[in-house]
């Protein structure tokens, strides 16, 4: 059976192992393996993840497919600290949706927008107004997808992988 549920820090090795099939698929094809393995090192990890568990401004939603995760939503109730994000946001105030990625066997079946749904749920129920996320500006799919969600493109913002600089989209939606 599969549910969407807050991940607890028991859940943090599966999501470390998540995100090393998930976030490859989100980068631009010109990013070399050595950036993306970085990175997973560097933000993406177990310790990483259990870090990112206690912060009591982040909640993490999972698919779980019976232990099995097959998707994961990181949100994060802070200002936008990033001066680029900060001047386009219309919708305040507003939740930050870091990460929204779903693991390749389930895209096409639905579980991504269930996902996009139960997140922004989250948010609204914490009192956002909106919500806010960064996308690749080369990742034609989620692009598709964010705007499908009912997201709208507001600015763009850099994003360091490794040794290069990618550029972002900012998007944005209301709750309401």
């Amino acid at each position: 059976m599969t549910h969407i549920r807050k991940a607890t820090t028991d859940d943090a090795g599966l999501l470390a192992g998540l995100a090393a099939v998930t976030f490859p698929m989100a980068c631009p094809p010109s990013s070399s393996p050595e950036d993306i393995a970085t990175h997973l090192v560097n933000t993406l990890s177990e310790r990483h993840f259990r870090e990112y568990l206690a912060d009591p401004d982040v909640t993490i939603l999972v698919i779980d497919a019976d232990g099995a995760l097959r998707g994961y939503s990181f949100l994060v109730n802070r200002p936008a600290e990033d001066p680029d994000v900060a001047s386009a946001l219309k919708v305040l105030p507003s939740i930050e949706l870091s990460k929204c990625y779903v693991h390749p066997e389930r895209h096409g079946l639905g579980a991504a927008a269930e996902l996009m749904h139960a997140s922004l749920q989250v948010a609204a129920e914490a009192g956002a107004a909106g919500v806010w996320l960064g996308v690749n500006s080369q990742n034609a799919r989620a692009i598709r997808f964010y705007e499908k969600s009912g997201f709208r493109k507001v600015g763009s913002k850099s994003f360091r992988l490794g040794t290069t600089v990618e550029h972002d989209f900012v998007m944005e939606r209301s709750v309401g």
